[in-house]
């Protein structure tokens, strides 16, 4: 057979698809293997996120010489502690290569010789003797060399959590937080209080523990002011360019010089009184808040502005901005008035965490020195 024939009904298709297509399925059969242990390991029966308790104890000291041994516990997504399977196709390489080797060699030689000798010896017998050789060689040759090598690389590796199931996992671990489970009370050393001491003890701590869901709500309370405070501040910015476009529009299209200063003086006036706010928007506010009288409702409104001292343009005169109707004004009152209100109750959660604090200074100065009882159990 010629060499070329050699190559002829390969398929060569089959030979470079089939690994490709086991390839893809391998892909679907990891992927699914994957997708079924986040089902299996990650949620019950009942659809809902598995997770793993973990208990520990954390003891920590009170300021009036006690201690508190908590018992702490805290739920932890079962997928953010588990390595996730997620292997995946990265490389396929195809390698067929195939050799024919074919020589062939033929080769023969033949010899032949003859002799002949005829001699007389003696008076009445001759001697005759005949000798001869045919000698013939012959040699083939013959050899064909086929080769064939077949070669599939594959390499798969762990691609670790999928990046949609990461962000989750995100947003779940900003959430997981230890919760307490149960507190006991202590002494400095960690031993058992005795009933006195422990009613003293128990005092203060609910005494501590209102004051800090005072500060809680302070926090909150303030954070509320400081968003109505900076809302406030953006309205202001945005009144005050109103004026300033306006009154740089007369002062350009005016000649009149003594138009001209009388604009650029109005100009001058609203730009202070808005910087001036605009620099002291939370003391203005808290100011406001202070001042308010028995009995005083929404009516007021125009009283808080006042206190303000904004100026505001109505033609070409410039007067205090309550008697203004630009059309930021409402929304301006409307977040002013939010302002106030949200000033007035962090006053008064301020009263209350003052009020609270100075109970327990006095329940600090009657409280003994805790001593733990008589053959009380060790923490």
């Amino acid at each position: 057979m010629a060499i070329g024939g050699q190559f002829a009904g390969l398929p060569i298709d089959m030979l470079i698809g089939a690994p490709l297509t086991a390839a893809a399925k391998a892909s679907l059969l990891m992927a699914n293997s994957t997708a079924n242990f986040i089902d299996r390991v990650g949620f019950d029966e009942k659809g809902k996120l598995r997770t793993a308790d973990f208990m520990y104890q954390k003891r920590s000291m009170n300021d009036d010489g006690t201690s508190n041994l908590d018992e702490m516990r805290i739920q932890v997504p079962m997928l953010a502690i588990t390595p996730i399977p997620n292997l995946q196709v990265d490389e396929v390489n195809v390698i067929f290569d195939m050799e024919v080797k074919q020589s062939e060699r033929d080769s023969s030689e033949t010899s032949a010789s003859a002799s002949a000798t005829v001699s007389r010896k003696g008076w009445f017998a001759p001697s005759f003797s005949v000798s001869g050789s045919v000698s013939a060689h012959s040699t083939h040759t013959r050899s064909t060399d086929n080769s064939a090598k077949y070669h599939v690389d594959v390499r798969a590796t762990n691609h670790g959590t999928p990046e949609g199931l990461a962000r989750v996992l995100d947003m779940l671990a900003a959430n997981v937080a230890p919760a307490l489970v149960s507190s006991t009370l202590k002494d400095g050393d960690g031993r058992t209080l005795s009933e006195t001491a422990r009613a003293k003890a128990e005092n203060l701590k609910i005494l501590r523990q209102e004051i800090s869901q005072i500060e809680t709500r302070l926090g909150a309370a303030r954070d509320g002011l400081n968003t109505w405070v900076s809302q406030l501040k953006n309205i202001a910015a945005r009144q005050q360019n109103e004026f300033k476009g306006l009154l740089t529009q007369k002062i350009n299209e005016t000649n009149d010089e003594g138009e001209k200063a009388t604009y650029s003086q109005a100009l001058s006036q609203i730009e202070d009184s808005w910087n001036a706010f605009q620099n002291n928007t939370a003391e203005m506010v808290e100011l406001a808040a202070s001042s308010k009288t028995d009995g005083e409702t929404d009516g007021g409104t125009d009283k808080v502005i006042a206190s303000f001292a904004l100026k505001g343009i109505k033609g070409d005169k410039v007067e205090d901005y309550n008697d203004s109707e630009e059309s930021c004004r409402k929304q301006f009152v409307a977040a002013q008035n939010k302002a106030v209100s949200a000033q007035r109750s962090v006053d008064d959660i301020m009263g209350e965490l003052s009020e609270a604090k100075s109970a327990y200074s006095d329940a600090m100065a009657a409280n003994t020195t805790s001593k733990p009882a008589i053959g009380g159990d060790q923490g």
